[in-house]
């Protein structure tokens, strides 16, 4: 086992245990940044307005300003498509002015408005003016909209609609108020991350099939667009082909000024980007080069829409890429070349280039989230927090990176926090198991994590397999397994502490959350390693989810699992409902809102 030592803790004596109240204080969530011209635009979700989530914006590189609400209450902008939504604001921008198009969580419906930006702004805090009042595009409707791109050459949005339990491609015109949606395409089963090409000939998007999740196969379509924005051909370009056995995903395409297409794509067992020739004709596109191999991934699982991990910076890529759970900007070069930009964050989610700016959510082991602007052609950075920080550096337990054998003695990762402040030679450990479950233990500073190393407590956060960043065979691992191979991993980290003497063997704790409490109560019943247990809204029941859950995950069971009714007694013996005997400690839960 590869393990470093605990941290010096000389400072140990002056280290007072962070307060709950702080540790579970409500925190901004802030996500999609994007550029739009001199300005940066976010989203930030509030959760003392009830998680109302709205749009922010202030002047490029200038982190010390305070940023703009451009959709104050009530609007709430969030999707809900899929069950899990995500890219609900859609921007488009001209020299002076700047259009916003969302979907209001209120009524459902899909509002536009149109801000006029001030030369010079007399108010420091107020840099665009309204010029019009929210404008409701769509009829309230029972139907869902996402992922829409803005098509200024037609004046319309485009987008995803679901509706009775299928996908469309839609329209709305940007003048028409209260329309009904106009069907442009409808796909066999589910598709998402739209991509319009610069000169707007042309849409790239991507499509997936139940029972395949997205990560597991999925294929990336174009269509071309006539003057009306009519499809007048559509080209399967890449991804999965359903005749052959090998799965692959692809996951958003990304234009470049001249017309190539770049995209993630994990033939080779790794998403790796890779590039279409410069196209004459349509068909050309179906040559595509991979520049740039590597074990590591350019790509999260599509559980929601407007999550970005690739963007065009001239002709150059800039690019987040995932490590053995580290992430790291990259600008990707035509001769192949990678560069990884000096900056100190190694948790980053979204990205959006602009010549020689980019902006991204990024945050480490000492700093929570908040919002990144890298200057591409002298590498300064400037970075601001969605609120003040609440340690200092000292109070902090960084995250220690280890490997140990896991299911099948397989090497599996998992992050360890070792105690800040400890009176026991040998800590009390909480095991967290993280939801998904294809999701990944997180490096960003986690006061909850704090809470506990604060306390004498060491944490380890698993990668258990089937998590995220370490390759398709990686995440291939709980396929069938699940309820096995996580419950297997979660208890051989903590023994593999144990071993290490990092830990009391009496002194060991479970949590997690939704896919994580499963793992949690599935540890509880079928291993003897935990003395306590914390679960929030669990999976118990896997038949009754199978049931129950959203169209989006439907058939997700039948990939960790194995599909019904043939392994209905798998189903029995994996859920914890049918096994609460077998619980001999305290566990406590949490559900609701």
């Amino acid at each position: 086992m590869n393990f470093i030592s605990n941290q010096a803790n000389s400072f140990q004596s002056q280290v007072k245990p962070l307060e709950a109240v702080i540790a579970v204080g409500d925190k901004p969530v802030w996500k999609e940044p994007r550029l739009v011209g001199d300005w940066v635009i976010w989203l930030e979700q509030r959760p003392l307005e009830g998680g109302r989530t709205t749009a922010l914006i202030k002047p490029w590189f200038k982190p010390n300003c305070i940023p703009q609400e451009l959709t104050p209450a009530p609007i709430n902008i969030r999707s809900r498509v899929h069950g899990y939504g995500g890219g609900a604001l859609s921007v488009e921008h001209t020299s002076n002015e700047v259009l916003l198009i969302w979907i209001d969580d209120c009524d459902g419906c899909l509002w536009s408005q149109t801000w006029e930006i001030l030369e010079e702004p007399q108010d420091q805090s107020k840099y665009l003016k309204q010029f019009n009042k929210p404008f409701c595009l769509s009829k309230k409707a029972n139907y869902l909209l996402a992922d829409g791109q803005i098509d200024k050459r037609r004046k319309r949005w485009i987008g995803i609609m679901e509706d009775h339990e299928k996908d469309y491609l839609v329209q709305f015109s940007l003048n028409q108020e209260s329309a009904d949606p106009l069907i442009i395409y409808q796909p066999k089963d589910f598709l998402g991350y739209l991509a319009l090409s610069p000169d707007g000939n042309a849409l790239a998007w991507v499509e997936w099939q139940s029972p395949s999740m997205p990560w597991d196969a999925s294929q990336l379509w174009l269509a071309l667009l006539d003057d009306l924005g009519k499809f007048s051909n559509t080209f399967l370009l890449a991804g999965q082909n359903f005749q052959e056995q090998k799965s692959i995903s692809v996951f958003q395409p990304v234009w470049l000024p001249n017309g190539e297409i770049v995209v993630s794509e994990d033939a080779n067992g790794w998403s790796n980007l890779m590039i279409s020739e410069t196209p004459q004709k349509i068909d050309e596109f179906n040559y595509w080069k991979r520049l740039w191999p590597m074990n590591a991934e350019v790509s999260m699982p599509q559980w929601v829409y407007g999550m970005s991990t690739i963007s065009a910076a001239g002709n150059k890529i800039a690019a987040l890429i995932c490590e053995e759970g580290t992430w790291q900007i990259s600008l990707l070069t035509k001769d192949g070349f990678v560069q990884s930009l000096d900056q100190p964050f190694n948790d980053l989610q979204g990205i959006d280039a602009q010549g020689e700016r980019l902006v991204s959510i990024a945050s480490n082991s000492f700093n929570e989230s908040g919002l990144l602007e890298f200057n591409l052609n002298n590498s300064n950075w400037e970075f601001s927090l969605a609120r003040e920080p609440l340690m200092v550096q000292e109070q902090i337990s960084k995250a220690i990176s280890f490997w140990f054998e896991g299911f099948q003695g397989m090497q599996t990762h998992a992050w360890y926090y070792p105690p800040v402040k400890s009176d026991k030679k040998l800590a009390p450990l909480l095991v967290t198991s993280h939801s998904g479950p294809t999701s990944m233990a997180s490096l960003g500073l986690d006061l909850e994590i704090q809470f506990w190393t604060s306390r004498g407590w060491g944490v380890v956060d698993v990668n258990y397999g089937g998590s995220t960043g370490f390759g398709r065979s990686y995440r291939q691992r709980l396929k069938n397994g699940w309820g096995k191979v996580d419950v297997f991993d979660c208890a051989a980290a903590a023994k593999a502490l144990i071993s290490a003497g990092k830990t009391d063997k009496n002194l060991v704790a479970i949590q997690g959350g939704s896919a994580g409490g499963f793992t949690t109560l599935a540890s509880l019943c079928f291993t003897d390693v935990f003395r306590v247990g914390a679960c929030s809204y669990p999976v118990c029941d896997l038949i009754s989810m199978s049931k129950s859950t959203h169209r989006f995950e439907k058939n997700y069971l039948e990939h960790l699992v194995g599909p019904l009714p043939e392994y209905k007694n798998l189903y029995h013996e994996r859920s914890p409902y049918q096994h609460v005997n077998n619980i001999k400690c305290p566990v406590i839960f949490f559900h609701g809102l």
